[in-house]
């Protein structure tokens, strides 16, 4: 601080001299006379410019000649580079001045001039903590993935830059989709950098594609930890990697822990429609249908939904469809009003062969919700009232033409699927499925909501007859789902 003000003061002095000097000269006619001791000298007007100069050099080396001395002195106090430093000062400004250029050239998208004015800092400044991760990103823009590479290779040998040199490595394996080789990247960075969101969810996205479902349940208790995730989305992640983990132990036959799974799934997450399903299922197996009603109760509470009605059958598969209707009173009463409610009721009326109060359950859901199944209901509705074909086919060539109406669908890509998974299938993106309308053109059907009630006898070929004459003869797989040899109504509640 002392030798920088220092510096300051002679440069100011210099320059207050070379002023005097001037004004002088101007004053006595253009010659300096200078006097020291008992020696005299003249100089003229070109004589004075020169001896100025050499005053300025003079006075740089002086200042020069202190900084060495500084130096030293520093080198002598224990700063082993303290003499490097003094010398390599101009090549250091040099270096730090490339590497500006080249953050500047990296950010305006020129890549190839980056990478050059990465590799004079590099030389220059020797620092390749520095420089080689603008090398890498610089490599990456130009489009030289091997020089990228081995910029972030580079960075690994350095603790300090380890990590950053790991997570390059990772993005350009995700980006090959190479899956195998970015997990394991991934893993090391988790364990260098715990705390670090972006790869922890890097890591359980790879986890979950993979199917190591305890592993990544585990990577989802540490962003907990870390305060990377709110508890009630941790809650329900947890539920849905419970939930898939135990399909997964049902398909390699490991039904007893499947069911502590699934019941841990719908415990952890009650609104999670696929996890009270399962849950259901579990306690029936169990021999506890009172549990799993109960499940589906405080499920269909939150959000009714065809599935949860389907698990709720299975609960008594012998029953009649009148004692169905009263059965299902009790699911039904959690929300009535609901739209899933009221066609849900009017299914179980068909299937009970009461078509006055299938109608009434209906309500005007195929006038201001009209979907494939609710014009499907309509005709079976009017069907089992005693219609004449020509109305029945034309609520069937409705249902051709409108929306098939919520289907599990992924929010990341548009997807849509026939049944829930914890993975797109298309994307492959973890916990984007949701239970939406999807627009018209898109066919996947889910089992669980299939077209009910079936109609039966001839009108499927009526109204496939109706179908074609409105130009939807490419939707026949609605009218697919319908038997063609009489069976009773009543087998779609069934």
């Amino acid at each position: 601080m002392l030798l920088s003000l220092f510096k300051i003061l002679l440069f100011v002095l210099a320059v207050a001299g070379l002023i005097y000097g001037t004004e002088f000269l101007l004053n006595t006619g253009g010659d300096l006379r200078i006097a020291v001791a008992s020696y005299e000298f003249t100089l003229g007007p070109v004589q004075t410019v020169i001896a100025g100069a050499l005053l300025l050099l003079v006075v740089w080396l002086v200042l020069k000649l202190l900084g060495l001395i500084v130096a030293v002195l520093r080198f002598l106090a224990g700063d082993e580079t303290a003499i490097t430093r003094f010398f390599a000062r101009n090549r250091e400004r040099k270096g730090f001045k490339a590497l500006s250029d080249a953050n500047i050239a990296l950010a305006a998208g020129e890549g190839d001039l980056a990478l050059v004015k990465a590799s004079k800092a590099e030389k220059l400044l020797r620092r390749p903590d520095l420089t080689n991760l603008i090398r890498a990103q610089a490599a990456e823009q130009s489009g030289d993935r091997d020089s990228a590479a081995q910029a972030y290779k580079r960075l690994l040998t350095d603790e300090r830059t380890r990590f950053v040199g790991v997570r390059g490595l990772l993005k350009q394996k995700l980006s090959e989709g190479d899956s195998e080789t970015a997990l394991k990247l991934a893993e090391k960075a988790f364990v260098l950098k715990p705390r670090n969101a972006e790869m922890s969810d890097t890591l359980l996205q790879l986890q979950a594609r993979n199917e190591n479902w305890k592993a990544a349940r585990k990577t989802l208790g540490a962003k907990l930890k870390y305060g990377n995730i709110p508890r009630d989305l941790h809650k329900r992640r947890d539920a849905i990697l419970a939930l898939a983990d135990a399909q997964a132990r049902i398909s390699a036959g490991d039904v007893d822990s499947a069911h502590d799974e699934a019941i841990e799934a719908a415990r952890l997450a009650p609104a999670l429609v696929p996890a009270a399903a399962m849950a259901a299922r579990s306690y029936v197996a169990l021999g506890k249908p009172r549990n799993a009603a109960k499940t589906l109760k405080t499920a269909w509470a939150r959000e009714p939904h065809p599935d949860l009605a389907a698990a709720f059958a299975e609960i008594e598969p012998g029953e009649s469809p009148d004692e169905r209707v009263k059965r299902f009173a009790a699911l039904i009463s959690q929300k009535p009003a609901h739209p899933e409610s009221k066609m849900l009721l009017a299914e179980l009326e068909i299937a009970a062969e009461n078509f006055p109060a299938a109608r009434k359950a209906l309500g005007d859901l195929a006038e201001t919700m009209p979907n494939a199944r609710t014009l499907t209901l309509m005709a079976a509705i009017e069907r089992g009232e005693g219609s004449d074909d020509s109305t029945v086919k034309a609520w069937l060539a409705k249902a051709l033409t409108v929306s098939r109406g919520p289907q599990w669908t992924c929010d990341n890509c548009g997807h849509v699927h026939a049944e829930w998974t914890a993975l797109c299938d298309n994307c492959n993106a973890f916990d984007t499925l949701s239970w939406k309308d999807k627009a018209e053109g898109d066919t996947v059907q889910s089992s669980s909501v299939a077209m009910l009630p079936l109609i039966v006898g001839a009108l499927p070929d009526a109204a496939r007859t109706a179908a074609n004459d409105d130009g939807a003869g490419d939707d026949d797989d609605i009218i697919d789902h319908a038997p063609s040899d009489g069976d009773d109504v009543k087998k779609a509640a069934n």
